[in-house]
């Protein structure tokens, strides 16, 4: 308990108490519902506690199961579910709640029960067989040696992303056509290869995971049952790959949303990753002018931590590129993989759409292919679409300032823009 007290602590804002009892401080909390439940992890004592908003007696009375993790099982992705912490009474209130992380906390899940009931995000733990699985790892970490940091200017400085990574595609035509005519950053990929041949046998159960994971986000969680607005009616068929690779615990990619360009709009990814354990954090995009003044901060709600181990598939779902942003946080440590030591691969698949490929998208006055992407920091047009000028985002370039609305019908299929206008 001593070592415990004495780290850096979390920080946590209950709501105001709904009840006489005292309003004593966290670490005060989880000590007395560590004396009563001396056998539970002490990260899991605090996820129920901020599970029932800081009320020792609500989570102590949550607790029905003396021993959730089993021994021997407490590495990243063996935590239970925590809603089997909740009273039958209270089970289907913290579901309605839909509870959010507190600010300037960070909620961390491992179950795939909670992180498609507080995320935009499903996970399948053990995707593929073991042994399917460390053959794709191997193949992948070979390949990888070659990888390269892709360039990009961010705040008037080029830098370098602290990852590598390279574009795998499906054949020779598509290679040469990805090299001459898609944009990304600004510029075009130097790095373009022919998926591998275990990249290739696992693409089809990737898409069929998906596919059914999608529908059943659309039956369970969607409203009336019915597919988002934009969201494209068809299956989700990827046709290409972004491969990155984190070595060592330091790599890592900062808060951003995917690029909507050529993936349309409410666009879907499915996520699979090799070897080391890490973190995948989402939070959500709140306006700056929601009535709510907290919200200024865009870290208002907190943030989520989807741990994904070795063999896992995240399925990011339609909601996810225009209403969040992720990132993969760096770490101080991590423990190694057998086969990957320190060094985490990750494949995310993509369908690139034929109705928006580059010839036809926008291009702007100064001959650069625009970038689409979406209103989310602002409640006047939130979530509407518009195809801007990209290259301030290219090294020894400057943006021409174009801009124009971006048109789609309910099925997420671009229509001819209607008018062209210039931000204020």
């Amino acid at each position: 308990m001593e070592s415990f007290l004495t780290r850096p602590k979390r920080k946590f804002t209950p709501e105001p108490p709904q009840s006489a009892e005292p309003e004593e401080s966290t670490e005060i909390k989880l000590a007395l519902l560590s004396s009563l439940h001396p056998k539970l992890d002490q990260e899991i004592l605090l996820d129920i506690l901020l599970a029932h908003d800081g009320s020792v007696s609500d989570a102590t009375a949550s607790l029905r199961v003396p021993s959730p993790i089993k021994k021997g099982r407490r590495g990243i992705g063996y935590q239970k579910s925590l809603m089997q912490y909740a009273a039958p009474s209270n089970a289907m209130s913290l579901t309605k709640k839909k509870r959010k992380p507190k600010k300037g906390s960070t909620l961390h899940l491992y179950d795939p029960g909670d992180v498609a009931e507080y995320t935009p995000c499903t996970i399948v733990h053990d995707f593929l067989p073991p042994e399917e699985a460390n053959e794709l790892l191997k193949e992948l970490l070979e390949e990888s040696k070659s990888y390269e940091k892709i360039t990009f200017k961010l705040f008037e400085n080029v830098v370098s992303s602290p990852h590598t990574s390279s574009f795998y595609v499906e054949s020779y035509d598509e290679i040469r056509r990805q090299k001459t005519e898609y944009h990304y950053n600004g510029a075009s990929l130097t790095d373009v290869r022919r998926i591998t041949p275990r990249l290739a046998r696992v693409k089809p159960k990737v898409q069929d995971a998906v596919n059914k994971e999608v529908q059943e986000r659309i039956k369970t969680r969607y409203s009336g049952g019915k597919k988002l607005r934009y969201q494209p009616p068809d299956p989700w068929i990827p046709n290409a790959a972004f491969v990155n690779c984190y070595t060592g615990p330091q790599q890592n990619v900062g808060w951003h949303s995917d690029r909507l360009t050529y993936l349309g709009p409410r666009a879907v990814i499915g996520s699979l990753s090799l070897g080391v354990a890490r973190e995948f954090r989402v939070r959500r995009v709140i306006p700056k002018d929601s009535d709510n003044r907290a919200t200024e901060d865009p870290d208002a709600e907190g943030q989520i931590s989807i741990h994904l181990p070795h063999n896992s598939l995240l399925v990011m779902h339609a909601e996810m590129q225009e209403e969040w942003k992720h990132c993969i946080s760096a770490a101080l440590s991590i423990d190694p993989h057998p086969i990957a030591g320190t060094a985490r691969i990750n494949i995310t698949y993509r369908d690139y759409r034929a109705n928006m490929h580059p010839r036809f998208t926008p291009k702007c006055t100064c001959e650069m292919p625009c970038v689409l992407l979406v209103v989310q920091r602002k409640k006047e047009n939130l979530g509407r679409y518009f195809w801007m000028c990209h290259a301030s985002n290219v090294p020894e370039k400057e943006s021409c300032g174009f801009f124009r609305w971006a048109e789609f019908d309910d099925d997420g299929n671009p229509l001819p823009s209607k008018a062209i206008s210039k931000p204020s």
